[in-house]
């Protein structure tokens, strides 16, 4: 079987500084088209906050050894600060306060709890990223009150106490090898 050529450190970082110029130069076109055409319709803003969100990933995923936790803590993060920032561009109509984050926690909450049903013996390793989504989860509330964020706090709240109870063993078995060794 013939496998493709694998790509050598110092080409694929040139070809993402040339994709990274391509992309800018992207941005501007489309603000310089925003401005021309339709300047009291924000489109370019929306579109390169795409963008922007699209090489974050892009990035955060290049990197080598990373933690799926992390990876599914940060893309609710840039989700969320993306759909805030759509929002507040659209005239701050409050949906991503109430409707969309509160989606990306749930959404978080339930990956995780499968990362941690799928691969229990490594839950030491997700259980901080997990205590920041809980964390993250209580936030909405304090903007805005509402069942949906409150439905998202307590999914956060009871997957982080799940998890806990199906990891307690595992949990005590690491903690000792980390304090008593």
């Amino acid at each position: 079987m013939i496998y493709p050529e694998k790509i050598k450190a110092k080409k694929s970082d040139k070809i993402i500084k040339i994709l990274l110029c391509v992309s800018a130069g992207i941005a501007l076109i489309l603000i310089l088209i925003n401005r021309l055409t339709t300047p009291e319709i924000p489109w370019a803003a929306l579109a390169n906050s795409g963008i922007i969100y699209t090489w974050i990933t892009v990035l955060y995923s290049i990197k080598k050894r990373i933690n799926i936790a992390g990876h599914v803590l940060i893309q609710m993060i840039a989700i969320s600060a993306l759909v805030f920032y759509i929002d507040y561009k659209l005239g701050m109509k409050g949906w991503s306060i109430s409707i969309a984050i509160p989606i990306m926690i749930i959404i978080a909450n339930i990956t995780m709890l499968v990362l941690t049903i799928v691969s229990y013996k490594k839950y030491i390793r997700y259980a901080i990223y997990q205590l920041i989504i809980v964390f993250l989860s209580i936030l909405p509330i304090f903007l805005e009150v509402n069942v949906l964020g409150m439905l998202a706090s307590g999914i956060s709240i009871l997957n982080f106490i799940l998890c806990m109870v199906l990891c307690t063993k595992d949990i005590k078995e690491a903690i000792i090898r980390k304090f008593h060794t």
